[in-house]
Parts: structure tokens; sequence; C-alpha cells
């Protein structure tokens, strides 16, 4: 849900470092949390912010974060500067200044803390009211390597690296998040003005409030409580901390919104689940992309489940694994699907469907009524109401070269161990025979047979082992 704003955003996001600690090829922003790289999930909130643009600083892995971060379908306008070397956090900020106009609030954000939430930021802008500079703080028990907030009363008048400041400085339990709010003129003007005269030899952005103090510009602190919004992850330690405790809080949310969870510590969502009312899931489920479950869905142990719908009253037994993938999957009204059960994409089954173990359906629409129970593969089928599909019977949709369609008509019978050649049509009502190869359409209502004549041979005598030496 996006937010309105009196004043123009633009989001300047630093996504420039090398990750060193991560100890990965990948570069850190583009590591996953909750399976969207840590990067996009800045722009998401930067998206929700109503934001004009964003302007993303890289540098090390910049051939690979760009194309992610310039991927159609941004929510909004996103651009790319280089910041080459990487000579400091006020350096980067630096390479953004050519593209930033003058007449907005700049919100400067990391690529790398990926939990910073909408109203926070919201609250951050008001404060900076478009002539203030306003920073967002927190108090940390242990602020070891955070810079310090400086007061003279209530007014900030520094932010002090760690490295750089006094005994008395390091007591300060207030410290800087990294992200800022700021007028892009104001903070074009004190850019301007920085050095590296400092223990790291590094251009901070943090200097600009020595600035905007010296030059009478208030600077104000939004101090928030929740850690999780302003943690950045610099290793896969801190990586998997974050994504437990971002899982945790999810679970938190759907279990108050009436969602019964057998286990919140065993519940992972890696893209955008929505719930309706008293739906139950069991430990160890993952969904994945876009998952909807409508009301009284019941998921069972250790499922996978991506970019679904799930329909009232289905049941979702242990160990299934749907992935629609773009073409996406949908399960009707008080259908049963699984233990063992797989649906790929464009699997489209209707109300009281059963799909059984070891049952694969994959570009297929079944039907009201439809079964198939054990052990089948129905691909680029459509199959009709009430139709029973056989143990062991398969569509044979390829012909190594191109796809073809089998359909099977309402009320129609599949013995068990048949092949459908498509392109083929089963008649309504019709019934194949048990191991049949059917490779021609059949009539409705038809029993058709198709396999090799049963010899029987009386009194036959098996062959023996020849007796060792």
């Amino acid at each position: 849900m996006s937010m309105s704003t009196p004043h123009t955003i633009d989001v300047v996001i630093m996504a420039a470092g090398k990750g060193t600690r991560m100890k990965s090829r990948l570069p850190k922003v583009l590591q996953r949390l909750a399976g969207v790289p840590l990067v996009q999930h800045v722009l998401n909130t930067a998206a929700q912010l109503n934001a004009r643009s964003a302007v993303v600083i890289t540098g090390h892995g910049a051939d690979q974060v760009e194309p992610l971060v310039l991927a159609p379908g941004q929510l909004l306008a996103v651009q790319c500067v280089r910041q080459e070397p990487q000579l400091g956090t006020g350096h980067a900020v630096q390479q953004a200044v050519p593209v930033l106009p003058d007449d907005g609030v700049v919100v400067v954000l990391s690529g790398d803390v990926p939990l910073t939430q909408a109203d926070t930021l919201q609250a951050l802008i008001a404060q900076c009211g478009g002539n203030q500079l306003a920073l967002l703080t927190i108090d940390f028990a242990d602020p070891a390597g955070y810079g310090r907030i400086v007061r003279k009363g209530e007014a900030v008048q520094a932010i002090v690296e760690h490295k750089d400041a006094s005994d008395v400085q390091r007591q300060i339990n207030e410290v800087y998040s990294g992200i800022m709010a700021v007028p892009a003129r104001l903070l074009k003007i004190w850019l301007a003005r920085l050095d590296n005269q400092n223990a790291q030899g590094e251009y901070y952005l943090t200097d600009v409030v020595k600035f905007a103090v010296a030059d009478g510009v208030p600077v104000v602190a939004h101090k928030i409580a929740d850690a999780l919004q302003v943690a950045g992850i610099n290793s896969p330690v801190q990586l998997a901390e974050l994504e437990c405790a971002h899982q945790h809080r999810l679970a938190i949310q759907f279990m108050e919104q009436g969602v019964r969870l057998k286990d919140p510590a065993r519940f992972d969502v890696r893209g955008q689940l929505v719930c309706a009312q008293d739906v139950e899931i069991d430990v160890n489920c993952i969904f994945e992309g876009q998952v909807s479950l409508c009301e009284g869905v019941k998921i069972g142990a250790n499922c996978i489940i991506a970019n679904c719908t799930i329909a009232a009253g289905a049941v979702i037994h242990p160990f299934t694994h749907i992935d629609g993938e773009k073409l996406g999957v949908s399960v009707g009204e008080g259908a049963r699907i699984g233990p063992f059960a797989r649906l790929r994409p464009g699997a489209q089954l209707g109300a009281e469907v059963h799909i059984g173990n070891f049952v694969e359906v994959k570009n297929s629409t079944m039907a009201k009524g439809a079964k198939a129970n054990h052990l089948a593969y129905l691909g680029d089928a459509t199959v009709g109401e009430r139709v029973n599909y056989g143990a062991g019977s398969i569509t044979a949709n390829y012909d190594g070269a191109n796809k073809h369609r089998t359909v099977i008509e309402a009320d129609v019978h599949i013995g068990s161990n048949c092949v459908l050649v498509a392109p083929v049509t089963i008649g309504a009502g019709g019934t194949v025979g048990g191991g049949s190869t059917i490779t021609k359409s059949t009539e409705p209502g038809a029993l058709s047979v198709a396999r090799g004549k049963q010899i029987s041979i009386a009194n036959w005598t098996r062959p023996a082992k020849k007796p060792k030496a």
C-alpha cells in the first residue's frame, strides 16, 4: 500500500560495498532475505514512499547489481551511478549529486539494511520538513562500531564515528542508523565541503551534521526502538539471524490475523503470502512467490508452495510440492492434494479434485470431481468432470519436438498403467482397459483395450541355476 507525502522524495541507496565478510562471489546487496535480494527490499520500501526516483550507487559487483535494480517491473524510476574507487559514504553520495534534482528531499538508505519500514521513513521525512536534517537513530546497549549521536540538550551537534570517538563519546548509547532525510539543495552544499581528515582516511557522509550546525540548520533525530529496522548484514551469520527474526515477526503477524501455525519457529515466507480466515499451516512449510490461501485451507507438514491460489476448504497433505512459476497453479474448493504430489505450472484444478501420492500435473485442467490418486502423470491435458485416472497411467504429450494435448471427457475411467499418446481424445463415459496404449481417439461410451494378447503355457518349467562346480 502506497503512502502519500507532502514532499517530493528522491531515494539514494548505497550499494557499492564489497561485503568481504560474506565470503561469496555474489555481491552483498544481492544476498537474499526471505527469498528477495537485500537491495530489492530497500527499493520496495522506497516505492511505498511514492518516491520520485531511486539512485542506486554501485561499485563492487556493479555488473551483477545493476541489471537487477534496472530490470523492468520496478515500482519507481531507478538509475545507477558508479562509485569507483570506494572512498567512504560521503564519497558515495557525492556520485549521486549530478542526477539529484534540487527541489526534493533526499532519503539516504543502505542496500544491506532490508527491513526498514515505510512508516518509519515517513516519520523521518516529516521530521525533516523540507528544511532540516533528520537522522534515524536508535539506542544500543553495545554501540561499538557505530557513529555516536552527540547532543547539546536535545539538539544534535555531531555524529562521531567509533574510531574517531573519545572515551567519553564511546559511552554514548544513541547511534546513527545510516539513514537520513535531508533537502537536496542543502545536501549538495555540504557534500562539496567534505574532507578525509579522520582515522579511516575516508569521506564521511556523517560530517554533513557539523556543516548543518555551522550553517544554523536544525539537526533533528527520529529515534526508534526496533533494532530489526536498522539491522545491516555483513556476514552469513548476520544474514541467518535476521532471516530468523524476520520470519518470526511474520509468523506473529499471521497468527494475529487468525492463521493457525503449528510452530511459528518452523514457518518460512519467501514471497507474498495472503491468508483468509481459519487457515491452518503445519510445520516446515515454505511459501514462495505469490501465494493465496482461502478460507479454511489446511496445509500439511513439509510442503513447498509457490505462485499458487488455493480455494476454500482445500487440503494440501504433507510433502506436496506446488510451483506455478509464471503460469500459476490454482486448486479448487474442497480439493485434496498429496501427500507427495507435484503440481507444476499451468495446473488448474477444479472443486473436489483429488491428486494423490506421486502424481504430477503440468499445464492441465481438471474439472470438478476428477481424481488421479496414485503414481500418475498428466501433462498438457484437459480432464472432464468425475474422471478416474488410474495408477501408473501417463499422457505421452511430447514427441521429441512438440507438445500435444490430451482430452479426457467427462465420466471416463482410465485403467492402471495406460499410455495416452497425444494428440488424442477419450470420449465421454468411455473406459480404457488397464495396460493399454491408446494412439487413436475413442468414441463416447466405448471400452478401449490396446495391449498384447496374453499367452499362457501350461506346466512351464522355469530355468534353473547350474550347480556350482
